[in-house]
């Protein structure tokens, strides 16, 4: 794959019911082109640890995790933490 030089804006805009995004305002880039989004968005605020934990749980970019080459530790490895609060 090429790499190409990536220019960043930024704009507003809102996820509707359906999880659409839609921009507050026009794009000031030259179209038809392909773009890449990187979405930001509060935390919920009844969010817990559980609700990170499965979603990294179920995120495809943590498969190789899965993999037996990188299970390389176990319980018996290390020493137990005890925090000093």
């Amino acid at each position: 794959m090429m790499e190409t030089n990536m220019q960043a804006i930024e704009v507003n805009g809102f996820v509707d019911e359906n999880h659409q995004l839609h921009l507050e305002q026009e794009l000031t880039v030259n179209g038809p082109t392909r773009v890449k989004v990187i979405v930001l968005y509060p935390l919920s605020e009844n969010g817990d640890e559980s609700e990170w934990l499965s979603a990294a749980s179920q995120n495809p970019a943590f498969e190789y995790l899965k993999e037996s080459a990188e299970d390389i530790y176990s319980t018996k490895d290390g020493k137990p933490f005890q925090d000093q609060v």
